[in-house]
């Protein structure tokens, strides 16, 4: 539900915002136009950044259901807006929401989550938002005939808040926090619940390990994060989310429609349905993928797709070919970088990053991470447009082919491989105070 609405607020505003401008009055200026949708992101920067004090002491289960309220209220304040201010608070508090829920449902998937299939569900993070954008454009397809079709829109945006909200409520709260807050007969209830009986008293040993060394207090602070071994893992986070957003997702989201155009596919919403099919089907692979190939093969593997995607439509546009064979080459091109990037680069940098970090900076590194994705979102969708009217499109996808192959190394020399291994057993490998303790 979390990332469904992720995915349904990215698509919501595509089709509906010449509507929305004309209606609140702010038509034909690209700046207001602009905010609209980019105050989301401000909103999302701060919900992402705050996030980990709140999952340090409520738990990701509380958390959850407190966050629902940014995100329903904002859904209706922009359903009902009669103004610009209205719509922009509405959108900050969708964005504020987002942020929390971006970097929760990874932490609680990987928390929870056995060993064993802790991959497979992670994905799931891609396809939620692989549906709700689809899902969005849909829904969009009556708001070409109805110019007040976006208000029902936003009211839909407000149902998946209440059903993660009354969720929630049954289910779990992750083991490992509440072994941190020393509920021991509900870890136990816990661990046996999802994982067998069988895995409790080792499970228990090794969270109980854990907290002796980390230290038993609840709340950890943000200079812990550029302590060694946390900052190892603050900086491929960082590092991570920085490489995925340069390598172009967002600009070529954007471009796709152009694209298509040049092929006479006219209508707006069909290369946006194109593209988010092609993302969905490469989330699947990656969900069936995950924990057979590991994490970090599949990082390799998928920066190198995308790389070979860019340099494929910079030879479509640059090379004297034959006009249909190029603008074919550029579709597949294009979808083609939709699907190897669903297959790694769009999973694997929100799952890899929980599994890495200890137990107690979790949440504090992956609101670090996820600030450093929607910096690096908002700069890509602010000077995406003014780079490609400087250099043109080519040089500009060849720059993101570029940071694509730099991506693949960096994966290839920082990733750890975590497939198969529990939180536990890669936080001690990752940690020298354990191994001089060992010995």
């Amino acid at each position: 539900m979390s990332n469904f609405l992720f995915g349904y607020h990215i698509g919501v505003m595509n089709g509906p915002i010449a509507s929305i401008a004309q209606e609140l009055g702010f038509k034909g200026n690209p700046i207001l136009e602009g905010l609209v949708v980019s105050i989301f992101i401000a909103g999302a920067f701060i919900g992402s950044i705050s996030s980990g004090s709140l999952v340090d002491k409520l738990g990701c289960r509380r958390t959850f259901q407190i966050d629902t309220i940014p995100l329903i209220l904002g859904a209706v304040i922009s359903a009902q807006a009669q103004s610009l201010d209205e719509m922009l608070w509405g959108r900050f508090l969708v964005g504020l929401g987002i942020g929390v829920n971006t970097v929760l449902v990874p932490i609680y998937i990987s928390e929870v989550a056995s060993t064993k299939y802790r991959g497979s569900l992670g994905t799931l993070c891609q396809i939620g938002t692989c549906v709700g954008i689809i899902a969005s454009l849909f829904l969009g397809i009556p708001a070409e005939d109805d110019p007040h079709w976006w208000r029902t829109m936003f009211y839909i945006a407000s149902v998946p808040g209440v059903v993660l909200a009354l969720g929630m409520e049954f289910a779990v709260d992750s083991p490992r926090w509440l072994c941190k807050v020393g509920m021991l007969n509900d870890v136990k209830a816990v661990i046996s619940n999802l994982w067998g009986e069988s895995e409790v008293d080792k499970a228990i040993q090794e969270f109980q390990s854990v907290i002796k060394n980390d230290g038993s207090d609840l709340d950890s602070q943000w200079l812990e994060l550029l302590e060694e071994p946390h900052s190892r893992v603050t900086f491929i986070g960082g590092a991570l989310f920085m490489l995925q957003q340069f390598a172009g997702i967002n600009g070529v989201l954007y471009f796709s429609s152009l694209t298509f155009q040049d092929v006479g596919i006219t209508d707006g919403a069909l290369p946006s349905l194109f593209v988010g099919i092609t993302n969905f089907a490469g989330a699947l692979c990656a969900s069936y993928l995950m924990d057979k190939q590991g994490r970090k093969q599949l990082l390799i593997g998928s920066y190198s797709g995308m790389a070979v995607s860019m340099f494929l439509v910079v030879c479509a546009i640059s090379l004297p070919l034959d006009e249909d064979l190029g603008h074919n080459l550029s579709i597949l091109g294009t979808l083609l970088y939709m699907f190897t990037f669903a297959i790694g680069a769009g999973p694997v940098t929100g799952l890899i990053i929980p599994e890495l970090s200890s137990s107690r900076t979790r949440g504090k590194i992956m609101g670090f991470s996820f600030c450093v994705h929607w910096v690096c979102n908002f700069m890509v969708g602010l000077f995406f447009l003014d780079l490609v009217e400087m250099f043109g499109v080519a040089p500009v996808y060849a720059g993101f082919g570029g940071v694509s192959l730099l991506s693949a190394l960096f994966a290839y020399y920082f990733i750890v491989e975590t497939k198969g291994r529990s939180l536990e057993e890669i936080e001690m490998s990752m940690n020298s105070n354990y191994q001089a303790g060992d010995k």
